[in-house]
């Protein structure tokens, strides 16, 4: 079992790392490289993956799933938050939208072969739109539609579905190249994820150990709902137990940074989170893998 934890994370570790030594040595902006790979890698993901993924009725308790692991973390922070005197604002989100992107999908490919990817995307997909949405809603008092239709994932998202679901076929050309687009996405951001990292000030550990305890507690009661009322293939339940407990998405410090709500604070969340998931991930693969 242990070997098998190490083949899984090994190769996700391994571009994380050497993202790391380049932001020490290079010390590269990569805010183009994300907003590259955000308007395009991804998108051209999402549609390559879910044009051509069997969607059916079979696929709605993978996505009531998706939405009781945001929003059952995000119910559970606000008891929590008014206990600690804590900013809900700046700690609620990072428990309802976790790294369902750069982490997720790799670890999930690795862990359970490309037949996992398509669901991994619609589980990506779900939190997106969700994080723009209800997450700019919290952060912004309200949001605004006009953010959710014009990103470039929910209109790849909605153009591969109406595509599937209509029975057409993508012209083979264009679906080879929005694969061939979409295969970057995880490299990048999987760097992206390591660069980050070089920001880390140990001052922020405290904040940090105490978020990824609440992370895992939170995230641990959303998959105990799912395991209990949503029934799910074995290969899905095993992704839930992952996805439930991810470390946070790092575009909540971007939304934090934006809106002026303790980005500090939220940047140390982030960061400690991710790199804690070194210790706690393959705790989490061997709780999937005995199920």
């Amino acid at each position: 079992m242990f070997e098998q934890v190490v083949r899984i994370l090994f190769p996700v570790m391994a571009l994380v790392i050497i993202g790391y030594f380049i932001g020490r040595w290079l010390k590269p902006d990569f805010r183009p490289i994300n907003r590259i790979n955000m308007d395009a890698f991804v998108p051209a993901l999402v549609f390559s993956s879910l044009s051509t993924m069997p969607l059916s009725r079979s696929e709605l308790p993978l996505i009531y799933a998706s939405l009781i692991s945001v929003l059952i973390p995000g119910l559970l922070m606000i008891p929590i938050c008014k206990l600690g005197s804590w900013n809900f604002k700046a700690w609620a989100p990072l428990h309802m939208f976790r790294n369902s992107g750069n982490l997720a999908i790799p670890l999930f490919t690795y862990a359970f072969g490309q037949q996992a990817l398509s669901s991994a995307v619609l589980l990506f997909v779900v939190s997106a739109c969700l994080h723009i949405s209800i997450g700019l809603a919290v952060l912004s008092k309200g949001g605004s539609f006009k953010q959710i239709f014009t990103a470039p994932v929910f209109i790849a998202a909605v153009a591969a579905m109406c595509i599937n679901l209509s029975g057409t076929h993508v012209w083979e050309p264009l679906y080879e190249a929005t694969k061939l687009l979409g295969q970057a996405a995880v490299p990048v951001m999987l760097l992206s994820l390591g660069a980050q990292m070089t920001n880390m000030k140990m001052a922020g550990i405290k904040v940090g150990l105490i978020s990824t305890a609440q992370s895992l507690f939170t995230g641990a009661i959303a998959f105990s709902c799912i395991y209990y009322f949503i029934p799910l293939p074995p290969m899905q339940l095993k992704m839930m137990v992952l996805f439930t407990m991810l470390p946070p998405a790092v575009m909540n410090y971007l939304f934090a940074e934006r809106y002026k709500i303790e980005a500090t604070n939220v940047a140390s969340m982030v960061l400690f989170g991710n790199f804690l998931s070194i210790f706690t991930l393959p705790m989490l693969l061997i709780f999937a893998f005995s199920l």
